[in-house]
């Protein structure tokens, strides 16, 4: 990410303009459904973390939003939530809406009538980018390593 992008402010944006690459959005949407918690082990060892599946939408679409930890228990069917600086990742190549640890979900008042959910942006799949291979560096160095003595 570059400074230009760091410094850009974040976007007001319906849900279906989402796509792969939305970064510092800010939305509206109604929670219509959400799923049970699941555990998810923790990539550096420790203990697992929970995850859960919201589907949120407005008169636009839906998508399925990340809820992580503390935030699972927090939201419920009907209510209306204000997501500030969230962003789009890919699962398994299917968009997911997150709020992260710079993001921010609040109730709001604001009123969702209908939420068109004949368009689920989460149900189309996207090819995912392979990361690149990098070899684990281990932090030791013998003094005679890279050195060649004939």
């Amino acid at each position: 990410m570059n400074q230009q992008e760091e410094m850009a402010p974040a976007q007001v944006v319906k849900v279906k303009e989402l796509t792969p690459q939305s970064r510092r959005v800010n939305l509206t949407v109604k929670v219509l459904s959400v799923g049970e918690p699941k555990e998810i082990p923790n990539r550096f060892g420790g203990e697992p973390r929970k995850v859960a599946d919201a589907r949120v939408g407005d008169e636009t679409a839906t998508i399925l939003l990340s809820l992580w930890q503390e935030q699972i228990g927090a939201v419920s069917e009907g209510e209306v939530l204000s997501i500030e600086n969230g962003y789009v990742s890919l699962v398994q190549g299917h968009m997911r809406l997150n709020v992260g640890k710079y993001g921010k979900m609040t109730k709001t008042d604001q009123e969702i009538k209908e939420v068109n959910s004949e368009v689920d942006l989460s149900a189309a799949e996207y090819p995912q980018e392979r990361r690149p291979f990098r070899p684990r560096h281990t932090g030791y160095r013998s003094r005679y390593s890279g050195r060649r003595r004939f």
